[in-house]
């Protein structure tokens, strides 16, 4: 239709592919170096940045589905509740051949096709309307479902820069990581996922709670949990920022602080499932990504070696052991939640010494806790933490490895969808090199001399005299201004800058 993504032959398919691979890396290639010039202080400011976004997301505008297939099965669960099916106790494939969203349905990847959704009802809602609008035509509904990642990918913009300016964080320095992102652009603009969208109601939400309207911020965040329900985790900082910010006895505090923010998230979930007819069957379909095997997850590929193991020498049934590993990881996650924000009251490790890290840098580490011990895990999902750290502290230690981590995984999935046994090596490869360019900076590229201020907090400029050793190619050095104390804004222990 539209004459749009029309299939060709094995040999143009290949070449397409090719050309795909090498445009990929021509964009995370440009993406670094920009990264080293923003860290020098030689890239231009906010409105070079938004540019350089909008050139960069252009040509996927009009793009088919790239490195994923899941818009499909967005498209046929909206179609789903337009028919009146019940998405949550049935998949895409009780669509019949003359309903809505039939297309769709068929070009759903296998293993979603008999699985319930696991979104919740806003998401739903949206996926309904798109497929409504556009009478579930495939093209239509696609380009329907990336102008609601586009929006979202505006949002996280506006969220990102209004986050780092009430942290005195680099804006320029936030983008870069955050919305320039070559895993946020292929999966969120290419991709079309919604985790995009949940990531974009979750910054807004804090954005409004770091102004001390606690109440819209729930809100907003609830509404990302009725997308993706891991935005929970926001509202336990959410919380805590209350504690921070209140005054009078600390027992009033920190009930206000959890009270406020649970009732107004239950309320808008109550509200928002009563609105959208879908009923409250997401409750109970959050486990269905866990049955569903993939590589990243660690917790899983342990589980399954060991239940392997034990069924070769034991006799024992693999699939409890690997549920139980699966169990450990979340467990192991929320202990990781809960210490993540413990220390932003106390002094604990890692980082006894210096200043706790602050209560939007903590969600970040949480969120980057929660996808590793996740008993499911995708490439995109590692944009759920580095959304936020890149608002607040994008050139720290925890933000270089997420940029090593984000040029890695791009590259797992092949730009059908699939997942290539060579893309696990090729991520490998450059997340090798991502790490050794990194030490090898780190080594030899501190101390930097004292360099005046440029034109926004935390940049760094060009040294006023002296020499200084030149970044290697790809390398991004330390960002935090001559004389700040040994605690970096994000809680981080950082080496000291000499003043001459």
């Amino acid at each position: 239709p539209w004459g749009l993504w029309v299939a060709h032959g094995s040999t143009t398919t290949v070449a397409a592919a090719v050309l795909a691979y090498l445009g990929l890396t021509l964009l995370v290639g440009c993406w670094w170096q920009y990264g080293r010039l923003v860290a020098r202080g030689a890239a231009g400011g906010v409105r070079d940045a938004l540019v350089t976004l909008v050139w960069w997301a252009a040509p996927l505008v009009l793009a088919p589905p790239l490195h994923s297939a899941d818009v499909y099965s967005y498209i046929a669960q909206g179609a789903m509740v337009v028919e009146g099916h019940d998405v949550y106790s049935s998949g895409p494939s009780v669509i019949g051949p003359d309903e809505l969203g039939a297309d769709a349905a068929a070009s759903s990847g296998d293993q979603w096709r008999d699985s319930p959704a696991p979104y919740g009802p806003v998401f739903l809602v949206l996926a309904k309307w798109v497929a409504l609008t556009t009478d579930g035509r495939i093209v239509p509904a696609v380009l329907g479902m990336r102008l609601v990642a586009l929006a979202a990918l505006a949002l996280i913009v506006w969220a990102t820069l209004r986050i780092a300016r009430e942290r005195g964080a680099d804006r320029t320095g936030a983008l870069w990581l955050g919305a320039l992102n070559p895993l946020l652009l292929i999966h969120v603009v290419g991709g079309m996922h919604n985790d995009g969208l949940m990531i974009a109601l979750m910054l807004t939400g804090l954005v409004f709670a770091l102004r001390g309207r606690w109440v819209l911020g729930s809100a907003v965040v609830a509404l990302a949990m009725m997308v993706k329900s891991p935005a929970a985790v926001a509202l336990l900082f959410v919380g805590i920022l209350v504690v921070r910010r209140t005054s009078g006895p600390l027992p009033r505090r920190v009930a206000k602080a959890f009270a406020v923010p649970a009732l107004v998230a239950g309320t808008v979930a109550v509200a928002a499932t009563l609105l959208s007819g879908t009923g409250f069957g997401w409750l109970h379909t959050q486990s269905v990504a866990g049955t569903i095997h993939t590589a990243l997850s660690a917790t899983s590929d342990i589980g399954l070696g060991v239940g392997e193991l034990t069924h070769a020498l034991l006799g024992w049934d693999p699939e409890p052991v690997k549920r139980a590993f699966q169990t450990l990881g979340l467990a192991l996650a929320l202990a990781v939640i809960g210490y993540a924000a413990l220390a932003t009251f106390r002094s604990v490790r890692p980082w006894q010494g210096d200043r706790p890290p602050h209560p939007v840098h903590a969600l970040g580490v949480a969120l980057v806790a929660l996808v590793a011990l996740s008993p499911m895990v995708q490439p995109w999902y590692l944009l759920w933490g580095t959304a936020v750290v890149s608002a607040t502290a994008w050139n720290g230690r925890l933000g270089r490895a997420l940029s090593v981590l984000s040029a890695a995984l791009v590259y797992e999935t092949h730009p059908t969808g699939s997942t290539p046994g060579y893309g696990f090596l090729v991520a490998g490869v450059v997340c090798a090199l991502g790490t050794v360019l990194l030490l090898r900076e780190r080594r030899g590229a501190w101390p930097w001399e004292r360099v005046p201020p440029a034109d926004g907090p935390g940049r760094t400029g060009v040294p006023v005299g002296g020499t200084v050793r030149r970044p290697s190619a790809l390398a991004l050095p330390s960002m935090r201004r001559p004389g700040e104390p040994v605690g970096g804004p994000d809680g981080e222990p950082q080496r000291p800058t000499p003043v001459p």
